[in-house]
């Protein structure tokens, strides 16, 4: 018998099968173990020695692994194709060493790029050993993650109240949404104008041209500065006469983007599906995990978690072939095409992400696939065609009509597609530029006539048009996943969890699609880049991937890195604890003052004035919650402000809309009934249906929106799918109990077997079976065990493990386990005793309450003290007054 372990029971059923009878495979269900959430875990005055736990959850794993191994000739690693996954492995590897169980058992690991049969017995036929140098790279990020974390949050929390967090990566990327939003404000527009004509080349065939050229001299954009200019250059052209002073005709080429790697592959989504990096993520893991079709669970696409462009061998000639026999030979190059990645530090140690075959069409797997999936799968399918197809082909035109000796020149543009090649398949989509244009240089399909040099032409037409500059554009995920990409800052994988972790952490909001800095956010950035700028560099950040990398290659020793950086950390942090609050509030007060103040347009005071007093100075302060802006001269004057946060909702345009009244989204097809938006006390929320006036019980069903959807986003699809909350997703396959998703107070959750976990990056609406059982069995939870029934009452006595430890209840009675007890050796008359031992201290309080002696005695006792409150009312009163 062969164990084999994996990273999750999607993936254990289907390699099982594959394998054979031969084989166990079991799901560790992630990592099985990581650092405790608190100090000491990484030890750096003892050579960054380091703790690792087993949770409740992993020690169920954990066991299931060492029952299988005992009977066992060997052992499979098989865990995901990365750095992760390495971890992951070599945890297992030594939680078992550390039994002494693989004494005289073959360990070995084995990766493969996609959950297909032919893979799965190709990467079993060539195991290998755990790659070491993979795990100290992981060692090395997970301590610099934890010390960074560690050490920083609490500076955080003491000198800036209300703060959530600091963290290593996540801190860059909050970095450059802020300084985008300070560019934005500081933005002054530039005005500047165009100047076009209208030609006409005989025969009533008009053309149209731009201005390029005046007084002999080359126009740049802003050389046109006002009317009066437009107006100069206007009477220049009016002049005329014109004609055809030159043609210029050339082709070009748009060679296909290369196959998806993880972070094309978010943009994209982002771009054309408006998935978030997280949703995109979430969609790929099934599609890698395999869907069931016609009975088989098949994996669809290569694993998801890669920066590499290129394709394996047999890959690319199952594109050509499906390109020649679909769209013809004129589509398909003379040889493969073969990329190179250009990201900085990226790694091609993985194949780009492509179907695991492409014959398997969008149209023939559709029937199997949910929407999101069908749209991803689609796009992968196409991007991974389209990079092994023929080049666009353009023709593209350039005419300059001018004056004699050329004083005044106009230029008409046009371009043409002679051959569509990958176009025919797969348009690239483009981000804005910094400036805030539109990034898509597609040709504007504008065919020119034909004109020749010497040509005469007749005005027709001037048009000048005004413009004025516009301010770079917020960040979107698309385009924040390109530039931290770009800057060689985090790692494919971590992407989705970098923005989860920003707008968990109420220092960002996403609205129309957009990042918008929150003021928590800014404060944040404004202090780590006033009191750790080194940390929150980008160059810094960068510089630190690659040394992660150079671990991974077996470059440089990890513990030397950690050296390096905990050195110089360690003594800015400690540096840092000696500054006052108040030393930390004047240079935030400083730096974020344009923000928090911004001068009226009139110029009539310097936005610091108290609106309450008139004399006060406006400023930043901190509070028990945090900071708030408060006038100079408190107490006499107590004006404050808060600083705005997500609680207080959705502050989008479409949700200021709300406040007018309901928004119809469309009909339930069920019901019949209308499905609004609205916005209440604590926020948006969908309803069915209207209320009855003449039934007042009878309420319409409503669900709230999640915590981070803004109003633009929800649509009628999104409504039918809250209202349907909460939702049986299915029995859990263990002991086929109801596995449920709904949407409580404090958010989405899964409900399984009496325990309730939440759920911080799934959709409750979307999360399927597979899903729901990997996240309940990762959040360390354990459903509640029946000791038996009490003896008095018939009552189940049941036995839960909590934050602190295991603990029993009966009915409402709860008592903890004695330390020296286990539970697992916990019996019923043990369980009962307990409860009983319980129960009788708690009824002789209420006894004593109730004796209607104390009852009697107690107004004797109290009366004096009655009258005190009075006074202290009074001085009240009094003080208020005065």
């Amino acid at each position: 018998m062969h164990v084999v372990v994996v990273e999750s029971p999607a993936k254990a059923k289907t390699i099982n099968k594959y394998l054979g009878s031969d084989f166990k495979v079991l799901a560790s269900y992630g990592h099985i173990r990581d650092l405790p959430s608190k100090d000491g875990s990484v030890r750096p005055d003892e050579d960054f020695a380091m703790d690792w736990e087993i949770d409740a959850r992993s020690a169920k794993q954990v066991k299931e692994i060492v029952d299988a191994l005992k009977g066992a000739d060997s052992l499979y690693l098989a865990t995901d194709p990365d750095r992760e996954g390495e971890a992951i492995a070599w945890h297992v590897r030594e939680v078992l060493n550390n039994k002494k169980l693989l004494a005289g058992k073959t360990v070995q690991r084995v990766v493969f790029n996609e959950i297909t049969k032919s893979a799965i017995l190709e990467a079993f036929e060539h195991p290998r050993d755990l790659d070491n140098e993979l795990v100290d790279a992981y060692m090395a990020r997970r301590a610099l993650d934890y010390l960074v974390g560690f050490t920083l949050s609490p500076v955080l929390w003491r000198k800036l109240p209300g703060s959530r967090s600091a963290g290593r990566v996540q801190s860059v990327a909050l970095r450059l949404i802020c300084e985008r939003e300070t560019e934005i404000e500081a933005f002054k527009p530039q005005e500047y104008w165009t100047v076009a004509a209208a030609f006409d080349t005989g025969k009533g065939v008009m053309v149209d041209a731009h201005l390029t050229i005046l007084n002999g001299d080359k126009l740049t954009k802003y050389d046109l500065k006002n009317a009066d200019d437009a107006a100069r250059a206007k009477s220049a052209i009016e002049a005329g006469p014109f004609s055809v002073a030159s043609v210029e005709k050339k082709q070009s080429r748009r060679n296909p983007p290369p196959p998806f790697t993880t972070s094309t592959l978010q943009q994209e989504a982002a771009r054309k599906l408006y998935f978030s990096a997280k949703k995109t993520m979430q969609v790929a893991q099934k599609l890698y995990e395999g869907v069931n079709i016609g009975g088989d669970t098949v994996g669809l696409i290569t694993y998801m978690r890669t920066d590499g462009v290129t394709m394996a061998n047999e890959a690319m000639h199952a594109c050509r072939k499906l390109i020649g026999s679909s769209y013809g030979e004129a589509y398909l190059p003379d040889s493969p095409r073969i990329f190179k990645s250009k990201t900085k530090n990226a790694q091609e140690a993985h194949e780009a992400i492509r179907p695991t075959d492409v014959t398997r069409t969008p149209k023939d797997v559709s029937a199997f696939l949910d929407d999101d999936q069908k749209k991803l799968y689609e796009l992968i399918w196409k991007r991974t065609l389209a990079c092994q197809m023929q080049p666009v082909v353009l023709d593209q035109v350039a005419v300059d009509i001018a004056q004699a000796e050329r004083a005044v020149v106009l230029r008409a543009t046009g371009s043409m597609i002679a051959f569509d090649g990958y176009y025919r398949v797969y348009h690239e989509g483009q981000d804005d530029d910094k400036n805030g244009n539109g990034g898509d240089d597609e040709e504007d399909g504008r065919i020119l006539p034909d004109m020749v040099k010497g040509q005469a032409v007749a005005l027709k037409t001037v048009s000048p048009e005004q413009h004025f500059t516009q301010p770079p554009p917020r960040y979107s995920e698309a385009s924040l996943v390109k530039t931290l990409e770009e800057l060689g800052i985090g790692r494919p994988s971590t992407y989705a969890s970098i923005i989860s972790v920003l707008q968990d952490r109420d220092y960002v909001i996403l609205d129309k699609r957009r990042f918008i800095p929150e003021d928590r956010g800014r404060l944040v950035t404004s202090f780590l880049t006033s009191f750790f700028e080194r940390y929150v560099q980008y160059s810094f950040t960068a510089d630190l991937e690659e040394k992660l990398d150079d671990i991974s290659g077996g470059r440089i020793n990890w513990k030397d890195v950690l050296n390096d950086f905990w050195r110089n950390f360690s003594a800015d942090v400690g540096k840092i604890k000696e500054l006052r609050v108040r030393e930390v509030l004047d240079t935030l007060n400083d730096v974020l003052g344009q923000h928090f103040f911004p001068a009226p347009e009139d110029g009539s005071h310097d936005g610091r004035k108290c609106p309450k007093c008139g004399d006060g100075q406006l400023s930043l302060k901190l509070g028990k919650f945090g900071a708030f802006i408060g006038c100079s001269n408190y107490p006499e004057c107590r004006f404050t402000r808060p600083l705005t946060t997500p609680e207080d909702g959705d502050k989008s345009e479409a949700a200021a809309e709300l406040d007018k009244g309901p928004k119809v989204l469309g009909v339930d097809p069920e019901s019949g009934e209308e499905v609004t938006l609205r916005k209440g006390p604590y926020g948006i929320y969908v309803q069915r249906g209207e209320a009855d006036p003449e039934d007042k019980k009878s309420k319409p069903h409503r669900s709230s929106v999640p915590k981070g959807e803004t109003a633009e986003s929800v649509d009628l699809t999104r409504a039918l799918g809250l209202l349907l909350l909460p939702r049986k997703i299915g029995p859990h396959p263990e002991d086929q109990q109801m596995i449920q998703a709904g949407l409580g107070r404090f958010g989405p959750y899964l409900q399984y077997a009496g325990m309730y976990v939440s759920l911080k990056e799934d959709d409750p609406v979307t999360i399927g079976l597979n899903r729901a059982v990997t996240l309940i069995a990762e959040s360390g939870k354990t459903p509640p065990t029946e000791i038996g029934k009490h003896p008095a009452d018939g009552k189940p006595i049941l036995l839960k493990v909590g934050r602190w430890g295991p603990f029993i209840t009966h009915g409402r009675d709860r008592a903890n386990l004695p330390k020296d007890l286990d539970k697992d050796a916990l019996t019923l008359e043990k369980a009962v005793e307990l409860i009983g031992a319980k129960a009788k201290k708690a009824p002789a309080k209420k006894e004593t309450a109730k004796n209607p002696a104390a009852k009697k005695a107690a107004p004797k006792k109290k009366a004096p003290t009655k009258k005190a409150p009075a006074k202290k009312t009074a001085t009240k009163k009094a003080a208020a007054s005065s």
